[in-house]
C-alpha cells in the first residue's frame, strides 16, 4: 500500500482568505498545464458545497471534469475525490485543512487512495506528487497577493 502524499506550508494571510484563494479564487491561481486541455484561457471552477464540481471550462464551452466535493467546511476543511486526466472510477482523495498559525495559515494537504488504482497507484502516486510541487507555488504567490 502507498502512503499518502503529504504537504504542509505556512502562508501569510487568514484562514479565511486562504480558503477563499483555494476555492472561489482557484481559477486565479490554476496554471493551463495542470488542465486536461492545456488551453490558455481556460476557467477553473470549484462550486461550493458537498457535491460540487471541479471542471475546467475551455474558451469553446466545453468541460471537463477533474473531481467532486466531499468535504465543505469553510474556513477550515476542503476535501474531494480527484480524476484529472483519469476516469472517475480511479479518483484518489485530497484533503486540505487550512489551521491559525503564529504566521498567518498552515495549509495542511494529504492526498491518498492510491491503493485503489492497484498496478498503477505507484506511477499515479509519483505524477501527483510532482503535479503538487509545481502547482502549490502558484497557490502561495496568489494568496500573498492579498492578504486581507
Amino acid at each position: 500500500m502507498s502512503e499518502p502524499l503529504r504537504f504542509a506550508f505556512d502562508v501569510a494571510c487568514s484562514v479565511e482568505h486562504a480558503f477563499r484563494v483555494w476555492t472561489a479564487g482557484i481559477g486565479s491561481w490554476w496554471p493551463a498545464d495542470h488542465s486536461v486541455s492545456g488551453e490558455p484561457g481556460l476557467t477553473v471552477v470549484l462550486e461550493p458545497g458537498e457535491d460540487g464540481r471541479i471542471f475546467e471550462r475551455t474558451s469553446d464551452g466545453a468541460e471537463h471534469q477533474w473531481g467532486e466535493i466531499t468535504i465543505w467546511e469553510p474556513p477550515h476543511h476542503l476535501g474531494y475525490r480527484w480524476y484529472l486526466r483519469a476516469d472517475r472510477a480511479d479518483a484518489t482523495d485530497v484533503s486540505i485543512r487550512f489551521l491559525s498559525s503564529e504566521s498567518g495559515t498552515r495549509v495542511e494537504i494529504e492526498h491518498d487512495g492510491w491503493e485503489r488504482l492497484g498496478t498503477r497507484g505507484g506511477a499515479w502516486r509519483e505524477r501527483n506528487h510532482q503535479g503538487w510541487t509545481t502547482l502549490l507555488p502558484h497557490y502561495r504567490d496568489a494568496v500573498a497577493g492579498g492578504s486581507s
